[in-house]
């Protein structure tokens, strides 16, 4: 949708998504995504960066007083219960922005800091990683029941929670991994889309589907499990590229829906 590191006026982002034209978050309206937007916030209170783990710190949004998880600080804290993208852009002045990115946010801190008064207050700090960082690490749950891997995955899905920036990624790939062991069992070895067997076999034996995000433009990162389909890879491609793509992708919305309420 977007291209890393070209520069967009924010008001033909918001004439084309919708969304808030004002502050750091903005939440379109039934769309998959939340558009973030940092820089220029220093006057607040308000100091986004890189750590030296390759994390993002993005601060919350509020001027005055304590900073609590409600309008966009809670829509970044639970998109991945509510399958959404995170996509940060630097604001760069004169009304333009520079796109840097899709991000998850598996955990958030709290740190003591001023507001724009000079007053003390708790503010709210998200740790933001790279989705295309986000390469699964953690050892496959392959011993564990179909219901043990179904509980993780949806834990996966679950708001972000307080922990130290420096388990982030480490949060981040092992949610990711849940969700994607979950989903490639559940299939049984057949795409959820089509219903046909897998192409072929990986070398260790297992089917080969792909991991599908319904809601979303990114397959990778944390999401519930009702939203993330094992598909094969010609339907994979269609969804994404295919001129029934839409259609395709509501069906297997629809067959998602059933799936998970028969394991549920």
């Amino acid at each position: 949708m977007f291209e890393v590191g070209r520069v967009y006026k924010r008001r033909d982002l918001h004439a084309d998504h919708g969304g808030q034209r004002q502050g750091g978050i903005s939440t379109p309206k039934a769309r998959p995504y939340i558009l973030l937007f940092t820089g220029g916030g220093e006057a607040y209170g308000y100091h986004d960066g890189w750590d030296e783990n390759g994390v993002f710190l993005y601060s919350g949004e509020g001027q005055t007083g304590d900073m609590e998880f409600r309008g966009g600080n809670r829509a970044i804290r639970e998109h991945a219960k509510d399958g959404k993208d995170l996509y940060l852009f630097e604001q760069l002045g004169r009304g333009e922005v520079r796109y840097r990115g899709c991000f998850a946010c598996p955990s958030w801190e709290s740190r003591e800091s001023k507001d724009k008064a000079g007053r003390p207050r708790k503010t709210i700090i998200f740790h933001l990683v790279p989705m295309d960082a986000a390469t699964p690490t953690s050892p496959a749950f392959t011993d564990q029941s179909l219901d043990e891997l179904r509980r993780r995955a949806i834990e996966a899905g679950t708001p972000a929670g307080a922990a130290n920036r420096r388990e982030a990624k480490r949060i981040l790939y092992e949610r990711s991994e849940a969700v994607r062991i979950y989903v490639l069992l559940r299939a049984k070895g057949r795409c959820e889309a089509c219903g046909k067997p897998a192409p072929f076999r990986r070398p260790d034996g297992a089917p080969y589907l792909e991991p599908h995000h319904t809601r979303r433009r990114s397959d990778g990162g944390p999401d519930h499990p009702c939203w993330v389909a094992a598909t094969c890879p010609t339907c994979h491609r269609e969804i994404h590229y295919g001129e029934h793509g839409e259609p395709l992708n509501r069906k297997l919305e629809e067959t998602l829906s059933v799936l998970e309420v028969q394991s549920a």
